[in-house]
């Protein structure tokens, strides 16, 4: 297959400066606020989303250094397959979150629940919609007997260069 380039549209401006003790969802970090920043050649882009109350982010796992087929996902001391994880250390080394939507003030984007580390480039911006994006999935998998961890759990570095 051929190369795939992406090209950022913009960066988070996140309290969240290092890996290491940050919430690893977003719905874990409801009072963690921040700034996408959108660069300014996508300005136009824009227009209307402040009527959508959650947006969906989609980013490059910039400080993610290392990539494997099995993986020690932070709610598990046993090993899985990074398709049935939401781990960081992909082949490709891609995000995401749904965040809230506070305002919008030109190009930035001032969101709450967020996950993401200061710095790392925005691919993608898409309006969450319910109808669309909630499935009523009943099926978690692995996750099942973990899921009530993961409002605790916090990120302890794992899948940063050392």
């Amino acid at each position: 297959m051929d190369t795939i380039v992406y090209r950022p549209v913009g960066v988070v401006h996140s309290p969240l400066k290092e890996a290491s003790g940050a919430p690893i969802q977003s719905f874990a970090a409801r009072d963690i606020e921040g700034v996408v920043e959108v660069l300014p050649q996508y300005a136009e882009g824009l227009r209307d989303i402040e009527g959508f109350s959650h947006l969906i982010l989609v980013y490059h796992f910039h400080l993610s250094s290392k990539s494997s087929l099995i993986v020690r996902p932070h709610l598990d001391d046993g090993t899985h397959g990074v398709f049935a994880t939401r781990a960081p250390a992909r082949p490709n080394p891609i995000g995401i979150s749904v965040v809230r939507l506070v305002r919008v003030d030109g190009t930035k984007l001032h969101v709450a629940g967020l996950d993401i580390l200061d710095g790392t480039p925005v691919l993608d911006i898409k309006p969450y919609v319910p109808q669309f994006d909630a499935t009523g999935t009943e099926k978690i998998g692995w996750l099942k007997d973990r899921i009530h961890m993961a409002e605790k759990t916090k990120d302890d570095g794992r899948f940063q260069e050392s």
